[in-house]
């Protein structure tokens, strides 16, 4: 699943990031913050080629559990994930390479 641009209707639960298999990058943001819309074309351009990297973007929030339990403080954060395992975790990139390198950690075999 390639760049999502809209953000999920309804948040995934804890369990269910744990429990995914593969790759994922998790995105914490708003559709109204700031830094979250400078950083969309640098998102899509890193994922854009990475069909094989599940892209799930959450919005957080008050009240909003999914964020919390990531420890999510400022947006955007990506949080990458292998087999729901936490590998690495960017907040308000900066630039496109930042975030291929991130990726790259997640094509690294375990250990």
């Amino acid at each position: 699943m390639p760049y999502t641009a809209t953000h999920l209707a309804q948040p995934p639960a804890r369990e269910d990031i744990d429990s995914l298999t593969g790759t994922a990058v998790l995105e914490f943001g708003t559709p109204w913050c700031g830094h979250c819309q400078r950083a969309q074309p640098l998102i899509e351009g890193a994922l854009k080629d990475r069909a094989d990297v599940a892209h799930i973007k959450v919005e957080d929030g008050p009240g909003q559990r999914l964020g919390r339990s990531f420890s999510v403080k400022l947006w955007p954060t990506l949080v990458f994930l292998k087999d729901g395992k936490e590998v690495e975790r960017l907040v308000r990139p900066q630039g496109q390479q930042e975030i291929a390198d991130a990726l790259q950690v997640l094509a690294a075999p375990a250990g």
